[in-house]
């Protein structure tokens, strides 16, 4: 009974045992289903998280307050520092002493819990308004479905003029052009200038659909609650990806100077560069990886042990069977070699099974943080088919091995 015999003859133990194969089989495809499916997710979120920061600019970096992570007393006694906001003036004179080397984009958050009322219709409290100057859509890589930017007369005047996100658009002008549409927030009404294109779901928001974009001079214009005051975030864009560390450090003298932070003294300020994002990303998706494949190999420990009994019970029912072939001249490595194909026949269609259901929860799960595209992980499929051959082996080896040792005397006496 050569090789090519014995995966026949595995093949037709495994059809005359159908039920039991497919149970069997199932408990192969749960454990390979949770491996490769926490994998494919966590790979599939990295994916759309990686288009969203990229849609960034690789080439950027922002400057913003300084937030102290601790609230009031931090429980030694200690108050944390309160920064003061970037004012209006500190990032004017910044981006006139940057403008030379680099495109700086200035705006503010005027709210981010706002409603917006058309003449019919009105949205939920959840827009967000962001005031800002002739470089912010390019700065934030927002392009326009149609209409038009802000003009230089409308930036230096503060007119109450608008460019609005899709969901916006589709909300309070499902029927019309918004285009030249009057909609009234915060007090005001605003003239609808541009539409945004759809950017699509990320990290569970909506990003720019559901924003609202109005001249920085308007936002200024308009009345804060709380402090009332505002403060101004920077973004800094250099058409050489290369020099960006270089122009970063020039970016903090500039701003240490602009911000009168003292020599010795900590920033005021905080620098964070686009790709910084990406880096801080990969970090965590490692660590997700890593508790992915305990989870999974757990659940395929239980698979194996599973299998094995069920082959120990496949070994009792076929006593008399192997009786009969070591009468026939069967060795006990070729009956061995039966057995073990059989457990690993059983892995791999159990694992292909797994595999493909694997790939649809995994991008089922990595759908609901955003569209990364539908991803096929090749290295996780290969794996988890390396990993169904290692668990037929380990699974199956010690019932193979049992069943070679049986005496075909005695099991041909068996009942």
């Amino acid at each position: 009974m050569d090789l090519f015999e014995n995966i026949r003859e595995s093949i037709r133990a495994i059809k005359s045992n159908l039920l039991r194969t497919v149970l069997t089989g199932l408990i192969i495809s749960i454990g390979i289903m949770s491996l490769v499916g926490i994998l494919t997710a966590v790979d599939g979120m990295k994916n759309s998280l990686n288009q969203t920061f990229s849609s960034l600019g690789a080439n950027s970096f922002d400057i913003r307050k300084k937030y102290n992570s601790g609230r009031g007393n931090n429980g030694q006694g200690r108050t944390d520092k309160v920064y003061p906001d970037i004012t209006y003036d500190q990032a004017v004179k910044y981006k006139e002493l940057m403008e030379a080397k680099s495109q700086v984009s200035l705006s503010a958050n005027i709210s981010g819990a706002t409603v917006v009322k058309s003449v019919t219709d009105k949205t939920n409290p959840n827009i967000n308004v962001i005031a800002g100057d002739e470089f912010y859509l390019s700065g934030q890589n927002l392009n326009l479905e149609r209409g038009r930017a802000f003009s230089n007369y409308e930036l230096e005047l503060g007119s109450n003029v608008a460019i609005i996100g899709k969901e916006i658009s589709d909300k309070l002008f499902p029927k019309t052009d918004p285009i030249n549409q009057y909609i009234s927030f915060l007090g005001r009404r605003f003239k609808v200038v541009g539409e945004l294109e759809k950017r699509g779901s990320s990290m569970g928001g909506s990003g720019g659909d559901r924003m609202i974009l109005i001249p920085l001079e308007t936002g200024r214009q308009i009345p804060q609650q709380g402090n009332g005051t505002l403060t101004y975030n920077i973004k800094t864009s250099i058409s050489k990806p290369e020099e960006l560390t270089y122009v970063m450090g020039e970016a903090t003298g500039v701003m240490r100077n602009v911000r009168q932070d003292k020599l010795g003294q900590e920033e005021s300020f905080e620098i964070r560069r686009s790709d910084s994002l990406i880096q801080s990303l990969n970090e965590i998706t490692g660590y997700l990886k890593v508790g992915g494949f305990i989870i999974g190999f757990i659940t395929l420990l239980g698979a194996s042990v599973g299998l094995m009994n069920i082959m120990m019970v496949s070994v009792n029912e076929r006593t008399r069977e192997i009786g009969v072939r070591k009468a026939l001249g069967a060795t006990a490595m070729q009956i061995q070699q039966q057995f073990l194909i059989e457990a690993i026949v059983i892995c791999i269609l159990g694992g292909l099974v797994g595999i493909f259901l694997g790939i649809l929860m995994g991008n089922g799960i990595a759908s609901l943080i955003g569209d990364g595209g539908f991803i096929v992980p090749w290295i996780w499929v290969f794996v988890g088919l390396t990993i169904c051959v290692l668990v037929g082996v380990l699974s199956g080896y010690y019932p193979a091995h049992r069943a070679s040792r049986l005496d075909p005397i005695e099991s041909l006496r068996y009942e």
